[in-house]
């Protein structure tokens, strides 16, 4: 198959977002995810049936590229963290659609507003410094009827694992994961920044393994108000 053209935009200043250790330990441990814990079967569910222009805020180090179907016309992926943006610049490569990987933060998007027919996020929300503003940048890029497409962690469990979670936010989880935070919750983010939900379902990541601090996840579409 040929290689597409890739185009980058990689002029800011400095970077929003700088965890080049975490990066790259991100990196591998992403990859052996894709077969060990189901995340390939994950990304084939959450971006089926996509079509137009795609922008995908947080695209780490591509992993999701391979995934879009032919029906995308374009992806726009938005990373702030270089060392990730460089090998989504690698993966993107070898994706099936064009994609233009850009720097950028989540709560200023370098792009035009009502510009896109879908956004995707995928473990993004976690980690970002403003939930509501993030939200409020997708609302604008999106057009209207536009679609979300998430694939978030966040709080789940009893009230132990709960607490856990929330402690681990207060004091460690945060600077070794680069930014993560574990108490989260997504759906509730969406529905407040004013989209409407459609179908999510919660899903355990590992699929099969013990219940870890971050396993509590939710797949799902939500759509941005005509």
């Amino acid at each position: 198959m040929p290689l597409r053209s890739v185009r980058t935009r990689d002029r800011m200043p400095r970077d929003t977002v700088h965890h080049p250790l975490f990066a790259r330990c991100y990196a591998r441990m992403s990859v052996g995810a894709e077969t060990r814990m189901g995340m390939a079967r994950v990304r084939e569910r959450l971006l089926a049936g996509l079509s137009g222009r795609v922008i995908e805020v947080g695209a780490g180090n591509g992993l999701n590229f391979s995934h879009y179907p032919g029906t995308v016309s374009e992806v726009v992926a938005i990373e702030p963290e270089r060392v990730l943006r460089r090998l989504a610049v690698d993966a993107a490569q070898h994706a099936r659609v064009p994609v233009d990987v850009a720097p950028g933060a989540a709560e200023a998007l370098p792009v035009k507003s009502e510009a896109f027919d879908a956004a995707v996020v995928s473990l993004v929300l976690c980690s970002v410094r403003d939930v509501p503003r993030a939200l409020a940048e997708l609302r604008r890029v999106l057009r209207p009827g536009g679609q979300v497409r998430f694939f978030e962690h966040g709080r789940g469990g009893g009230r132990v694992m709960t607490f856990a979670q929330s402690a681990l936010d207060r004091t460690l989880w945060p600077p070794l994961s680069g930014g993560c935070h574990l108490s989260r919750e997504p759906v509730s983010a969406l529905r407040e920044a004013g989209f409407t939900l459609g179908p999510y379902r919660r899903v355990m990541m590992p699929e099969n393994g013990p219940a870890l601090p971050s396993s509590y996840c939710v797949l799902g579409t939500a759509w941005r108000p005509s």
